[in-house]
């Protein structure tokens, strides 16, 4: 059985603490949550009458947990996919929102388990899911693991400013390479040289 707490502990662990950064689409974040997230859930942290930069200062991050758990894990349906799925579609979910599904729905598509990509946790999508897990217990995660990786670098290719979040400025793995590949059994990590290959057309 998946522990939820272990693995939301695990998130914000990877997701630090404050950063305001103009390059990052989400904005201020805070053990990982936005700005964005504040204003759309209507938390005032701080009770000021305004949601801004000083409430996502002031997340706990007992808060940050809550939110998680209740917004990225039992709103979308995590719940639903198989065990070994879960910390890895949550994580993905925390950092992509919806995209997180969409990528498992293609990659079941492409096991021969057709589910409709749309981002949406359902009865069929479960279902695909547990038949490609049966079939292939030892590589679907990985797997998984493989095309988060990919979407990440697909980020980076169509937007520059994004770049930095997957490679690092000494030309090594960036943040969101290093966070997909915690979910990728080591064999099937980038090299320092395949990093460096696949991203050589940066400028």
């Amino acid at each position: 059985m998946v522990n939820i707490n272990e693995i939301t502990n695990e998130i914000i662990r990877r997701e630090g603490g404050f950063v305001n950064d103009a390059d990052d689409p989400g904005g201020a974040t805070n053990y990982g949550v936005t700005i964005g997230t504040l204003k759309r859930l209507g938390l005032d942290i701080n009770a000021d009458g305004r949601i801004n930069t000083r409430d996502v200062r002031a997340l706990s991050r007992a808060q940050a947990a809550d939110i998680f758990k209740k917004q990225y894990f039992e709103a979308p349906k995590i719940g639903m996919l198989p065990a070994p799925l879960q910390p890895t579609v949550y994580d993905m979910y925390v950092n992509s929102g919806a995209n997180a599904v969409k990528i498992l729905q293609r990659l079941l598509g492409e096991f021969g388990f057709s589910t409709l990509a749309d981002g949406a946790i359902g009865p069929n999508t479960a279902r695909m899911a547990e038949l490609a897990i049966a079939e292939a217990p030892e590589y679907l995660v990985d797997a998984y693991g493989i095309a988060r990786r990919n979407y990440y670098y697909g980020l980076a290719d169509a937007r520059p400013t994004l770049r930095k979040f997957a490679r690092r400025r000494d030309g090594g793995k960036g943040g969101w390479i290093i966070r997909a590949e915690e979910f990728i059994s080591r064999k099937f990590h980038l090299s320092d040289a395949e990093h460096a290959a696949r991203v050589r057309g940066w400028a």
